[in-house]
């Protein structure tokens, strides 16, 4: 490829307001175009990535008996309305009607279309396992999309369904996958990327694994234990949080007046967060009256997801307007409060002096015990974990990392089947509903991933096995005959031998030619220019290291294989 015959611009400067590093790069380096919020053009240079990364994927697939299938990305509503998640998942999913006023649905995930490819085709045991995966557009109406391709709303994903006659079945093939997957992230140059364990969130099923990039721009957090290797995304992390005081005081009311927030408190009656306790309050879908209310230890926070699995559904800040609350003085002693929910969280466990609301205005009480005074009757997991809590496993302290989610595996068992009617013949001939896994690839955010983490000050460092082309021909001084001859022969040559070059044949200076090789990230660059050619020479330059090897013109093929390997 010819750099002049190239769609797309390399850019000085990054547009105003984009501050993540893979992001500006590949907008500079001509990589993408965004079109609107969240969705972007892939250039050719991105393409030719893209289908590289899509090789890798297809390949391990096949290697574990996938079938490549390709479902629409347009479904009927009754596709959807049979699992329940037409109605279930909110604003992310696309509605719309057709010409004829049919619901329709624009696709943000398959799992419904795998069930209806498979039934009435798979009626038997013997047919199982198998699994089938697709590369497909799919679009998810993100409320915040961020970091260029990192979170978008339309995006290529590889995404796989197996389909099983027990769990045991199913786990011995999910660790197939967990083990491919591995292998992915690796053949694409992936260096810092581990597996935990993570919520199933609207996908269902009991168990489910994400791979992260570990990088400080991630907007996932990962907790990790550096002695026992245990890892959590924070949705499903568990800790041991150090334990509370037990020594009682003496209870009585106090005026607060203003102080509404756990800092104002702790500074208005010099207490530390640890000895306070707060009420964070949600509403649910469709019960506009009621309340759930979590207390917990005033220094932790609300783990979401954990409150979404005890209530069994979505929950949205509640609005405190006519409910009885005062905000700001909710407290956990003497609430009557009819139609709540109320949740008390594992860290007021054996919390003996403490302060908490009054519930009412301008009033908090201290010296409360949770076991004195309280008595819940249980206690649940509901925080976020803190770092520097105790790892559940083995005790040392935790550390939380930031990460990109590249990919997830979950073991649905029969949340789609059964809710889908999908039923086949066992053994005995007893009608079950096969058990299902399944198994995502974003396919941009690899891209955008890779990026992120193989760049450095000058720009991009694409991996060998990745790169849109191995070799950047850099003939300097393309106005003198002798430079031109040669670089165009070994242009031609290596053609024919089949490397993958990108030819900067531009007539613009040396220092333009030698940014743009480096922005653009392209692993090896062969710079031909008089001074080379005096010895009979060209330069080869190592993008990843910057190690310079002077090679003479008729022994370049033979460096280059060397070289060129991944």
């Amino acid at each position: 490829m010819k750099i002049s015959k190239l769609l797309g611009e390399r850019l000085k400067e990054a547009p105003a307001g984009i501050n993540i590093k893979s992001h500006a790069y590949l907008i500079r380096a001509g990589y993408i175009k965004q079109v609107a919020n969240g969705i972007y053009t892939l250039m050719p240079p991105a393409e030719k990535i893209n289908l590289k990364l899509q090789q890798i994927i297809r390949e391990e697939m096949d290697a574990i008996d996938g079938q490549e299938v390709l479902f629409p990305v347009v479904m009927p509503r009754e596709l959807w309305d049979k699992s329940g998640r037409y109605s279930s998942i909110g604003p992310e999913l696309l509605r719309f009607k057709d010409r004829t006023g049919h619901d329709m649905v624009l696709g943000m995930t398959h799992e419904e279309a795998a069930v209806h490819a498979a039934m009435s085709t798979i009626k038997s045991y013997d047919q199982l396992p198998f699994m089938i995966y697709q590369i497909q557009t799919k679009f998810r109406d993100e409320a915040r999309p961020r970091a260029g391709l990192i979170r978008v709303r339309e995006f290529t994903m590889k995404d796989a369904y197996s389909f099983h006659t027990s769990q045991e079945d199913l786990e011995e093939y999910y660790d197939r996958v967990y083990d491919a997957y591995n292998r992915i992230f690796t053949r694409m140059g992936m260096q810092n990327f581990i597996s935990v364990k993570s919520d199933t969130g609207m996908m269902g099923g009991s168990v489910a694994h994400e791979f992260q990039l570990l990088t400080d721009i991630g907007e996932d957090s990962i907790v990790m234990c550096d002695d026992c290797k245990y890892t959590a995304n924070m949705e499903v992390a568990k800790s041991v949080i150090d334990e509370n005081d037990h020594v009682f005081g003496i209870k009585k009311e106090v005026y607060t007046g203003e102080a509404k927030t756990i800092e104002e408190i702790c500074n208005l009656l010099s207490v530390n967060a640890k000895h306070t306790c707060k009420a964070v309050c949600y509403a649910t879908p469709g019960d506009e009256n009621g309340v759930v209310i979590v207390f917990l230890r005033g220094d932790r926070e609300v783990n979401e997801a954990k409150l979404k699995v005890l209530v069994g559904g979505d929950i949205a800040v509640k609005d405190l307007n006519g409910s009885g609350l005062v905000k700001g003085n909710i407290g956990c002693l003497d609430l009557n409060i009819p139609n709540a929910k109320i949740f008390f969280d594992k860290s007021l466990q054996g919390l003996e002096n403490f302060v908490t609301g009054a519930n009412k205005e301008g009033y908090h009480i201290e010296g409360v015990s949770i076991t004195r005074d309280v008595k819940p009757e249980k206690y649940e997991d509901i925080s976020k974990v803190n770092d520097g809590d105790k790892c559940p496993v083995c005790g040392a302290p935790l550390k939380i990392r930031r990460g990109i989610e590249i990919g997830n595996i979950f073991q649905l068992g029969t949340k789609y089947t059964k809710s889908m009617g999908m039923t086949i013949h066992d053994k005995d001939g007893k009608e079950i509903n096969p058990i299902m896994g399944c198994y995502g690839i974003g396919v941009g955010r690899c891209l955008a991933s890779v990026a992120e983490e193989s760049s450095d000050e000058k720009g991009l460092v694409w991996p060998m096995a990745i790169a849109p082309w191995h070799i950047y021909l850099c003939p300097i001084r393309l106005d003198n005959e002798l430079v031109k001859e040669v670089t165009e022969k070994i242009y031609d040559r290596l053609l024919a031998e089949n490397f993958e070059v990108l030819y900067d044949d531009r007539d613009v200076s040396a220092g333009i030619k030698l940014k743009d090789s480096e922005l653009m990230g392209i692993p090896v660059r062969v710079v031909i220019s008089p001074k080379t050619l005096e010895n009979n020479e060209v330069e080869i330059t190592i993008r990843a290291t910057g190690e310079k090897i002077f090679v003479p013109i008729d022994k370049l093929s033979k460096k280059l294989d060397e070289i060129v390997v991944y």
